[in-house]
């Protein structure tokens, strides 16, 4: 390693993240350098993240993938940890990490189960956990899909998994929920009206029972009644998230059609 060269990186997005972006900075002061990425936060988002680090850009909104490779290119260390705003790392993650990072015999790329927490729970079963994330790569070897929503790292070489996790607090009431789903319901049709929305995709089958497979299949099949009334209500979301996305899209092919 280069003299005075970081080993791990932190890369971060953020827009109005003050009620979240504390917890996860806390989390990784123990890496070699944090990176912000902002993109015009009307809140103390900015302010909150120069205490931990002067390394805080600001960069128009370019879409998830291509905003988290702009900050994943502001990172000097030969390791990246790209989080979310609302991902703090577990201890026991930081430790495995540092093994990893100091080992020369470590493959290019790792996943990463994440913990969701909602209405401040853990939600455990109904394929919530461990969802895999592909968060920690060399520098150099990983790269996001430059897609609207639902980016993945691609990286070239081998990849193994961590078995520690990170925190993922997304939804700690149900209207932050809510707009969740309306925001990435959206963003969903946006990604297949790019790619010339197919017939089958708008089909009143998709409408009508997509969602009541989904929810049979997260609630029951999947174990999600095991989180109580918690897995009631999210599975009962998520059902409702693919209700939207493709009523949405049958929105859209209709005003395309007219």
């Amino acid at each position: 390693m280069e003299k005075d060269k970081p080993r791990i990186s932190v890369t971060i997005i953020t827009l109005n993240e003050e009620a979240n972006i504390r917890r996860t900075l806390e989390s990784v002061q123990w890496t070699d350098e944090i990176v912000v990425l902002d993109s015009g936060s009307s809140d103390r988002t900015v302010s909150i993240c120069r205490e931990f680090t002067d390394k805080v850009f600001h960069q128009e909104w370019l879409g998830f993938g291509k905003q988290k490779n702009a900050a994943i290119d502001k990172a000097a260390g030969e390791w990246v940890l790209s989080l979310d705003a609302d991902e703090p790392v577990e201890k026991e993650l930081a430790e495995e990490i540092k093994r990893i990072t100091s080992d020369p015999g470590s493959v290019d790329g790792y996943r990463i189960p994440r913990k969701t927490f909602f209405l401040g729970k853990w939600v455990k079963h109904g394929g919530w956990y461990p969802d895999h994330n592909l968060r920690l790569f060399r520098k150099g070897k990983g790269r996001f899909e430059e897609r609207a929503v639902h980016e993945a790292v691609k990286v070239s070489g081998a990849v193994g998994t961590t078995r520690h996790a990170i925190l993922h607090y997304a939804y700690p009431d149900l209207a932050s929920y809510l707009a969740s789903i309306n925001k990435y319901s959206s963003l969903a049709v946006d990604v297949m009206a790019e790619k010339g929305i197919p017939a089958s995709k708008t089909t009143w089958f998709n409408i009508v029972f997509r969602p009541v497979f989904t929810f049979i299949f997260k609630y029951i099949i999947r174990l999600g009644f095991l989180d109580g009334k918690h897995g009631l209500m999210i599975n009962l979301f998520h059902a409702y998230y693919v209700f939207a996305k493709y009523a949405k899209a049958w929105e859209y092919s209709k005003k395309v059609q007219e």
